[in-house]
């Protein structure tokens, strides 16, 4: 793999995102390539008229970006019609979850192809972390997640807030947002709650992931996750979102929630029984047996080949 660096205007926020992507399609442009495939469309499409002809341009479409609660009403309206030029630029689509594939079908009549992400099974543990976390091996709940609104990071904390537990709640992740800081203060209070950075390292996260009582995964856009796959590697009994994203990878093996009492139920009445063990089990099988990378890379190399030879015909 070569990686090519284009210019970045960093300075100019989240509009410099359109002019590095600009950027990479004028230099793109130059090479004959074969195959464009774009990983999103949200700062890309709208350049869609300068993509070049002879090349067959793939996209996979990831979220639904336009119902992300942080947007507002004019940034939805302009990613729902970003989502629009993907399509109409693009000769083959991928949904990386099924739902994705759904939604596709339904409102556009275009067909797609599913792929979805990958995770693998980590042992490599550090059991140091419990220490410098503040928290008890199996004594505690875990959110690992953007500091976001459509993340239900809230909706979590005040159920934690309102159940009965001597347990912990430990909240990883990039603290430095207005969101973030917004929960912070409000749940300051609550001295079982604890918020850290965001955590890099394999082995922690891992370890924190493997023994943890519960591992909450509220996001509610998008397809499939690339962290919940690598919680349901990691051997998490995971308590997520209740929507057709989250439902598609965990079908039975999860519990769910859509509101704070939800939440408070769980927290209260959930056990690391038999039946909990097997759902944890399922999903490390799901793991190995269809969302392991060499399968999603040979899918992805299969579909590249099979959409080149087909606009050659």
């Amino acid at each position: 793999m070569d990686i090519i660096h284009c210019y970045d205007p960093g300075s100019m926020g989240s509009a410099g995102q359109f002019v590095y992507d600009l950027n990479c399609i004028r230099d793109a442009r130059k090479k004959d390539f074969d195959v464009w495939l774009f990983f999103g469309y949200t700062s890309s499409s709208i350049w869609g008229s300068l993509y070049p002809r002879k090349t067959v341009v793939i996209s996979n479409m990831d979220g639904l970006e336009w119902k992300r609660s942080k947007y507002s009403a004019g940034v939805k309206k302009f990613l729902l019609f970003a989502e629009k030029m993907a399509i109409r630029y693009s000769h083959f689509l991928i949904a990386d979850s099924l739902a994705i594939q759904s939604y596709l079908l339904e409102k556009y009549k275009v067909a797609s192809t599913y792929i979805a992400y990958g995770a693998e099974i980590f042992n490599s543990e550090d059991q140091d972390v419990f220490t410098a976390y503040g928290v008890d091996k199996n004594k505690y709940f875990l959110i690992i997640a953007r500091m976001e609104p459509e993340n239900n990071i809230e909706m979590i904390l005040d159920g934690f807030c309102k159940s009965i537990t001597n347990k912990k709640m430990l909240v990883i992740g990039i603290m430095d947002t207005a969101f973030a800081k917004y929960l912070v203060d409000k749940f300051k209070t609550n001295k079982q709650i604890i918020f850290t950075q965001a955590l890099y390292d394999a082995r922690k996260l891992h370890t924190l992931k493997r023994y943890c009582s519960l591992y909450f995964h509220g996001h509610s856009c998008g397809g499939t996750n690339p962290s919940l796959l690598e919680a349901m590697a990691d051997g998490s009994l995971i308590c997520a979102h209740h929507n057709p994203f989250n439902m598609a990878i965990l079908g039975k093996d999860a519990f769910y929630f859509t509101s704070v009492a939800d939440i408070k139920n769980t927290i209260e009445e959930f056990s690391n029984g038999e039946d909990e063990k097997k759902m944890i089990m399922r999903n490390q099988k799901k793991i190995e047996e269809q969302y392991n990378w060499p399968m999603i890379v040979s899918a992805y190399e299969n579909l590249i080949c099979n959409c080149y030879n087909t606009s050659r015909k």
